[in-house]
Parts: C-alpha cells; sequence; structure tokens
C-alpha cells in the first residue's frame, strides 16, 4: 500500500469526512480513497444500531461496481439465530478485532458467513468494533479476495481506521438519532424546524394550511370498560386509520391528544389551495374506510367509530409553553374552528364535515346541512357534509 495514501485517508477521517456530507457518502469515499491508496477492497459493509420504534440499526454495504446500498433491520433480527450466531452478535458484545483468513485452510469456519464468503472467492474478512462514546458497539466489515488475502501491513491500516470511523459513525448516527425522533414525536416539518434553530419559545411563523382534527367517538365508555394495555393498543390500531393516509397525501400530524389527532397539509401558495384540500379529503375518505374495516373486525365492545373536520385557515405554526418544555404545534381561530365543527359532527351524526372555505375548494363533494351555533364564534358557521352520508342522523 501507499502509506503517504493510507495516511491522508486517516487524517481526512479525522478531520470529519467532511466532504461527504450523508452517511453513504462516507462509506463510499473512503472506499475509494483507500482502494486508490493500494487496498484490495472487494465489499466494506458498516452496521450501526439506532434509535427508532420500527429499526434495530442500518447496514450500509460497499462494492466497486454498485457503490454504497442502505438496508434497515427490523427488530426481529435480533431473534433470529443467523443473528444471534454472527459476528455482528461478537461485537455487540464488545469483542476485540476479529479476522478470518479464508486463504488459509485452517481457518475456523465459525460463522454460517464465512462459507458464503469463501464460496464467493473471498480470501479474507476482518471485523473492526466502532466503538461509540456511550459504550454503544457496532461494527463494520472489510473483505478481500485478493490471493493470500490481507497483507499485515494492510490489515495495520484497516485496524487504524476504527477509531476514527467510529467517531464520524457517531456523528451521523446522532443526527439522524435526532431528527428521527423529531420527526416521531412532533412531525417531519417540526422537526426540521426544530433541528434548524428554531426553539425559541414564542417563535412562531404564520402559515395556510388545511386543517384536520378528529376524534373517536365513544372513547370516555371504552376506556372505563377496556382493561388499560387493551386500550393502548386498541387506540395504535385507531391511529393506524389514520396517519398513513395523512401522511401519503402530504399532511403533516402535529399532536395526538388522548383519542384526537391534529394534522395540517400546508398550503404554499393560493393556487395549491384546490389540490391541497382535495389530498385531504382523499385522505379522510381513506381514513374513514379503514376506521369503518377495523369497526366491522372488532368486538361490540371495542366497536370503533370517529369523527373528522376539515377546515382551511392561517395557524400560527411554532413553539408554544413554559420554560425549558415547550410543544411545537398550531394555534388560532381557524383551530378553534376545526374542534368546534369536530363536536358538532358527533351531534349531528356525521363522520366528516368541513367548514364552508374547506368545501368551497372541493366541488361537488361536500353539500351544505345548515347554519350552527359553535361557541367562541358570534356568527352562525355553514356545515358541509359528504354526499354519501346524506342519511346520517341529524
Amino acid at each position: 500500500m501507499d502509506a503517504v495514501r493510507s495516511k491522508s485517508v486517516l487524517d481526512w477521517l479525522i478531520d470529519g469526512a467532511r466532504s461527504a456530507p450523508l452517511p453513504q457518502e462516507v462509506l463510499t469515499e473512503l472506499c475509494e480513497r483507500l482502494t486508490a491508496s493500494g487496498l484490495p477492497l472487494w465489499r466494506a459493509v458498516v452496521f450501526v444500531r439506532t434509535l427508532h420504534p420500527q429499526v434495530v440499526g442500518r447496514r450500509f454495504v460497499w462494492r466497486p461496481d454498485k457503490g454504497t446500498e442502505i438496508a434497515e433491520a427490523s427488530f426481529e433480527l435480533l431473534d433470529r439465530e443467523v443473528f444471534r450466531n454472527s459476528p455482528m452478535a461478537q461485537m455487540s458484545r464488545g469483542d476485540t478485532m476479529v479476522r478470518r483468513h479464508l486463504a488459509d485452510p485452517r481457518c475456523p469456519m465459525d460463522y454460517p458467513i464465512l462459507d458464503e464468503l469463501r464460496q464467493e472467492g473471498v480470501t479474507d474478512y476482518v471485523i473492526t468494533p466502532l466503538h461509540f462514546t456511550n459504550d454503544d458497539v457496532h461494527f463494520a466489515s472489510w473483505s478481500t479476495q485478493q490471493e493470500g488475502g490481507f497483507t499485515d501491513d494492510e490489515i495495520a491500516v484497516i485496524a487504524s481506521l476504527a477509531a476514527p470511523l467510529a467517531r464520524v459513525a457517531e456523528i451521523r448516527a446522532y443526527y439522524r438519532v435526532a431528527t428521527t425522533l423529531l420527526s416521531t414525536y412532533v412531525g417531519q416539518n417540526a422537526g426540521a424546524r426544530i433541528l434548524a434553530g428554531q426553539i425559541r419559545r414564542g417563535f412562531t411563523e404564520e402559515i395556510h394550511a388545511a386543517i384536520w382534527l378528529s376524534d373517536m367517538r365513544g372513547f370516555t365508555k371504552l376506556a372505563d370498560r377496556l382493561p388499560p394495555q387493551a386500550l393502548v393498543d386498541l387506540l395504535n390500531r385507531y391511529f393506524d386509520c389514520q396517519v398513513p393516509p395523512i401522511l401519503e397525501h402530504g399532511g403533516e400530524v402535529l399532536k395526538f391528544m388522548g383519542d384526537g389527532l391534529l394534522a395540517i397539509f400546508p398550503i404554499g401558495n393560493s393556487d395549491d389551495a384546490e389540490k391541497v384540500c382535495a389530498a385531504a379529503l382523499a385522505a379522510a375518505q381513506q381514513a374513514r374506510a379503514n376506521v369503518a374495516a377495523l369497526q366491522a373486525t372488532s368486538d361490540s365492545d371495542t366497536g370503533v367509530r370517529f369523527g373528522l373536520a376539515l377546515h382551511v385557515g392561517d395557524v400560527l405554526y411554532g413553539n408554544i409553553g413554559s420554560g425549558n418544555r415547550l410543544d411545537f404545534t398550531c394555534i388560532g381561530p381557524a383551530v378553534n374552528l376545526a374542534a368546534r365543527l369536530e363536536n358538532l359532527a358527533g351531534r349531528l351524526g356525521r363522520t366528516v364535515l368541513a367548514s364552508q372555505l374547506f368545501a368551497r375548494y372541493c366541488g361537488s363533494e361536500f353539500h351544505p346541512i345548515g347554519k350552527f351555533a359553535v361557541a367562541g364564534f358570534a356568527e352562525q358557521q355553514t356545515a358541509f357534509g359528504l354526499a354519501d352520508e346524506a342519511n346520517a342522523a341529524s
């Protein structure tokens, strides 16, 4: 290997791999620099555990002809025999570097993956632990098809990469965890704003949006009848009926309020209003169908019904709270009207109710039901319902 060029690779990592902003770009550029310096890599893999409600970790795989590909591993991986009997499991226990010199006939074949690698012509396989500062252990593996395997100098270079690669991986992983957690708990757009520095209490921005406010009917009675865990499971299934359609149609879930849900569909400019409202309505119709399907599969004691109000208006979107305990949400008269309409939907026996402003953008989808007095508003508000709910009780 070229000692000068391999030293420059190490220096690049120590400097934070700043020319590669994305995690996959870090591994791609690292491997390209290593191969340019003479390291005969056939494949490199980095596995980093993460903090995510559905994903245990991310696997980055580099090959010279494909670049870096990313795969996510679910928590089911931890229960599989192939994981429990793997070098990755050994790394998770904090062991030191593992080498399997496959070119040597005496090499122990103690992991199932080794047979696969040997069949693919791999002559050497090295796994290095990546120790994060919180004592978590992740790993990188390095493979070659070079005759005879890696040389001693090449093994030394691989070993020298572990510490700086761990620092770079840790920084990128923590940033991703922060992004994931913020997206999980406050929504993707709100999370991005928070990471961008919009964290001061009172910082708000006025935006125009379609507003979604829904609520489960009869939740209080269900809460009295069902065991706590059964109630939580039912709530999760109920929200699964709504959240995917909202996200698929460009909305953002801002808040779960017990059995209630607040979401917005931002409207960039007035020309987009009709398209955004149509998307919000499509999400509402899909959610209504999903809840109906859930109700059909539930017993009579846990039947699920919901009501939903759709409105359009200006909202204040930002940080509200006390001291260092803030909530990133939206408030304003438009949100208040949506809440009143949602209550009205229950009284009218309707599933979906829309304001006059929202219905204006949806053509013939909605029909006026009548004018109603709503708390907090001096004038009566015209409520609009879907034509296929015309026989609902009023």
